[in-house]
């Protein structure tokens, strides 16, 4: 086995290692038999008849070298969070909102994957029933059951550089927001921690505070980190790139037939944000995009908002109450309903309270859109849950419209959003169409 490959350690009873071994050669995963447990306290290691290893374990796995790295919070970071995003200059005419969403919906991070995911197999011997663009991928794990899980991945940089701390959890909220729509019930973090240089004093000390703020998001949200990767020493030269923690999540389904999709696939069904939403830009993608601006705080992390939002999905979804779910997160609103619409073409005619510019672009926390033909029964679940309901309107038609403020034609979103990728990649011209319903597993 090459030192590139993943590999690990089972301990297995004596009496099942032939079966243990049957089952890796099967899938052809080289396992071998390496030791056993036990009496006494001592770890021992033998190597062609000679120990070379004889030491309590606690040496090992607890005591082993400590680095003292000096820390130091970034110079810079005072400035930068000063530099708050709501003095940005906002639209103030529905044409202007309209370009200012075009340019969101279109950037690399707010535009069609598609492109790059089509050109791989998700479907895996057939028991992948949610994948890309989904917010979580779901996989059936027992035809018998139908017994499933959730996997959703998650690291957006611009936060983390704002406040590593709070980057961390909200980079942890959201795959657990994308795990939740699904249906499933969040159960584990892994992760991949990714930082320029830790002998830099600034880069060591972003790393700590992510640690610790991913530390301290977990007990909130009552999840093990089951496992993780660490990749340091990323940057050019000097100039390290910005601390990004990409936070995993794993759910559990009970049953994959009962999962929620993100796309809208009927006309006549109510649409409704769950969630409060509040003027935050910081590190925002409309202020990122629109402006070229990084500074400010990013939003408030809530994670108890977060779990009463996942425990209102996770009903939601067996109760059969929504026909679709959307997390709001980078692009806030505007990404969601467009991605929501495009998915499979069905559009909306919405009514937006207070400020429309703060409705499409602030990227509040423990936030989701849903779609139902039940909506009064959303409301009573969510007062149950104790999350606030807004009634955004009705889906249906082929444009995406604001009543008062614009009407956005889906086919005019669509060609900002899809010839991105392939204008990048060398493909100009190229888009890509609306996923046939055919194309995605139903069962």
């Amino acid at each position: 086995m090459s030192e590139s490959q993943e590999r690990m350690c089972a301990i297995v009873e004596p009496s099942k290692v032939a079966d243990f071994l049957a089952v890796c050669e099967k899938w052809d995963v080289l396992a071998t038999v390496i030791g056993e447990v036990t009496d006494g306290d001592r770890l021992t290691v033998d190597w062609h008849g000679e120990r070379i290893v004889d030491v309590p374990p606690r040496t090992v796995a607890h005591e082993g070298p400590v680095y003292e790295r000096p820390m130091r919070r970034p110079a810079d970071l005072d400035a930068l969070q000063a530099d708050d995003a709501a003095r940005l200059p906002r639209p103030t005419t529905g044409a202007e909102l309209q370009a200012h969403w075009l340019a969101v919906v279109s950037s690399p991070d707010g535009a069609d994957k598609t492109w790059v995911t089509e050109q791989y197999d998700r479907y895996v011997r057939g028991n992948t029933v949610l994948a890309q663009p989904e917010d979580a991928g779901v996989v059936r794990i027992d035809e018998e059951s139908n017994r499933g899980i959730a996997l959703a991945l998650d690291g957006n940089a611009r936060y983390a550089r704002l406040d590593p701390y709070a980057g961390a959890q909200l980079n942890l909220a959201e795959a657990y927001r994308n795990v939740a729509v699904s249906g499933a019930k969040p159960l584990a973090v892994t992760n991949c921690l990714n930082f320029g240089s830790p002998e830099e004093p600034e880069v060591m000390w972003q790393f700590a505070e992510a640690v610790r703020g991913l530390a301290d998001g977990c007990r909130a949200l009552g999840l093990p980190v089951t496992g993780g990767n660490v990749s340091l020493y990323n940057q050019t030269g000097e100039v390290p790139i910005n601390p990004t923690p990409v936070i995993g999540v794993l759910g559990v389904h009970e049953d994959v037939r009962a999962r929620v999709p993100s796309g809208w696939r009927n006309a006549g069904e109510t649409v409704l944000l769950l969630g409060e939403t509040r003027p935050e830009f910081g590190g925002s993608a409309w202020a990122s995009v629109v402006h070229g601006h990084l500074g400010g705080r990013p939003p408030a992390p809530d994670l108890t908002a977060e779990r009463s939002l996942a425990e209102l999905l996770g009903a939601l979804g067996k109760q059969g109450l929504v026909s679709s779910a959307h997390d709001l997160s980078d692009g806030g609103l505007a990404q969601a309903l467009a991605e929501s619409a495009l998915r499979y073409g069905v559009g909306a005619r919405l009514r937006l309270t207070g400020d429309p510019f703060t409705a499409l672009f602030s990227e509040s926390t423990a936030r989701v859109v849903v779609t139902t033909s039940d909506p009064g029964g959303v409301k009573t679940t969510a007062r149950w849950a104790g999350v606030p309901v807004t009634e955004l309107g009705t889906t249906g038609g082929d444009v995406l419209a604001l009543d008062g403020v614009l009407d956005l034609p889906l086919a005019e979103l669509r060609a900002a959003w899809t010839a991105t990728l392939p204008a990048l990649f060398g493909s100009p011209g190229v888009a890509v169409g609306t996923v046939p319903a055919g194309t995605v597993p139903t069962s």
